[in-house]
């Protein structure tokens, strides 16, 4: 049987246990152009709970359809003249043990060396998002100072460490002392504020801390901390918007102010993307991020929860902000 995770109900506040139901379907056949696979991982993203929400850069997800996620899947039944039997691909497989996938919607997994976690962190969405979001849509050069959100996360991690490499100054933002402390005492970032400091309100600590402003602020929060950010950016700062977490879950909250008028006043430039925009790009940063981990520039981050059983506690767990590093489910052993 094929163990799925569903989605029992839509949110109406912040996600929760019982928006899911654990069922058992059958293991699906594969038809023409499609491949079954058995999965390996699933990866755990902020994005999967905006896709609650409504359609964004892909279809919206509602109530009685299994519950959607990237991951990797072995090749177990094949009708596809692209993939064989045994075949590593990546898909939107979903929470469930077996899926059926179309060959236009997967790509095989590259032999690489180091656990095919990697293939979802570091080499993955999370490591190329950050590379690309970075490098490509701001850029960032020796000498300036870089703030990044969610700075413990999947992405934020590794935008940080990239920052240190290129020679910036890095500052982090992130919830609570315990993992700003990780952020510099393991991940070598220059100063770390704690958005969950009530004593210091992070709109004042940013000005403190950074007082000839900020040249470079990655986003990956929106709401009130990107509105901190925005009156600390320098003139002709750049931002580059990757996500907006803390708006993801619960009730919406209004956008920060001062939209257009800061942009305008300080001629900032503020651009969203998606990692996809720069497949072109991939090879530069498959390279780039394969080579700074195996010199030891670069930390791996990842926190693998065992079982389908755990994504949706999992997923919940992500939202509050309790991951360190990339959050993956490992459903089955790696086959390698």
């Amino acid at each position: 049987m094929n163990k799925q995770i569903m989605i029992r109900s839509l949110p109406q506040g912040n996600l929760a246990h019982d928006n899911f139901e654990l069922v058992q379907g059958e293991i699906p056949k594969a038809q023409t152009g499609q491949v079954v696979v058995r999965t390996i991982l699933l990866s755990q993203d902020a994005a999967n709970r905006a896709w609650m929400q409504g359609a964004t850069y892909r279809d919206a997800i509602g109530a009685g359809e299994v519950m959607s996620s990237g991951g990797i899947g072995e090749v177990i039944e094949t009708k596809s003249d692209k993939f064989k039997l045994g075949d590593l691909i990546s898909a939107d497989i979903g929470w469930q043990e077996y899926a059926a996938v179309n060959e236009s919607s997967a790509a095989k997994i590259p032999d690489f060396d180091g656990p095919l976690t990697h293939a979802i962190s570091l080499l993955g969405v999370a490591g190329k998002t950050a590379y690309h979001g970075l490098i490509n849509v701001p850029g960032i050069h020796a000498g300036e100072t870089l703030v990044v959100s969610a700075a413990a996360g999947s992405v934020g991690s590794i935008v940080g460490q990239i920052g240190k490499i290129k020679g910036a100054r890095v500052v982090g933002i992130a919830g609570g002392k315990e993992k700003c402390d990780w952020l510099v005492q393991e991940l070598g970032f220059d100063a770390c504020l704690d958005y969950k400091d009530e004593s210091a309100p992070l709109r004042h600590t940013i000005g403190k801390t950074i007082p000839e402003g900020v040249d470079v602020y990655f986003d990956n929060t929106g709401g009130d901390i990107l509105q901190a950010a925005l009156f600390a950016m320098k003139l002709k700062g750049r931002i580059s918007c990757c996500g907006a977490v803390s708006m993801y879950d619960g009730k919406p909250k209004p956008g920060p102010f001062g939209i257009p008028g800061l942009l305008v006043t300080k001629r900032l430039r503020m651009e969203g993307f998606l990692v996809s925009d720069y497949s072109h790009l991939d090879a530069d940063a498959n390279h780039n991020l394969s080579q700074w981990a195996a010199s030891g520039q670069l930390k791996v981050v990842e926190d693998v929860l065992q079982g389908i059983e755990a994504a949706p506690g999992g997923l919940i767990g992500l939202l509050a902000g309790e991951n360190r590093g990339k959050r993956m489910i490992q459903v089955a052993p790696d086959p390698r």
